[in-house]
């Protein structure tokens, strides 16, 4: 895929997603300064928002700052923790509904996941709007129906650059 310079970009990071990813295949943490700049590729950034949760003790609070100064706003949400012990957390529908937001003012959305659930967003932005659509993930866990659609694909695992030491 072309890209240049006058291309207005946007970048939306699943960042659970990305941290059970990097976590289960190479037991790492994911660099996102590095994955930031690979997404924009020399080209405007208009915004760089990372959805993550916030646990009960908040231990997270230092790696939310991190991406803060990294250049991304941060967008919380608690932990939902159900009677019988179940957990649950996603930013599937605010993610959607952001990029569905700001499609009009931007000419690429890069996605930070794998997860398959945003096909029909990624087509609705490629055909509704005409928006440009890559994704930014571990192909050994991102949906291949993902990768078929997006315009194009980074495969965090091809460079050891996308990833830290886990603390």
């Amino acid at each position: 895929m072309f890209k240049h310079k006058e291309q207005r970009v946007g970048v939306l990071v699943d960042v659970s997603n990305m941290y059970h990813s990097a976590k289960n295949l190479y037991h790492r943490r994911v660099n996102f300064k590095e994955v930031l700049k690979s997404a924009v590729a020399g080209r405007k950034l208009v915004r760089a928002i990372a959805y993550a949760i916030r646990t009960e003790t908040q231990e997270e609070s230092h790696f939310f700052e991190a991406l803060h100064e990294q250049g991304f706003e941060v967008k919380m949400k608690d932990l939902q923790v159900f009677a019988g012990g179940a957990k649950k957390a996603d930013w599937d529908v605010g993610i959607a509904m952001d990029a569905i937001r700001l499609a009009d003012k931007l000419d690429v959305i890069v996605l930070v996941t794998g997860d398959g659930d945003f096909l029909p967003l990624l087509s609705y932005l490629q055909n509704t709007k005409g928006t440009l659509v890559e994704i930014i993930a571990f192909r050994q866990t991102t949906s291949s129906h993902l990768i078929e659609e997006a315009d194009d694909f980074i495969n965090l695992s091809e460079s050891r650059r996308f990833l830290l030491k886990s603390s």
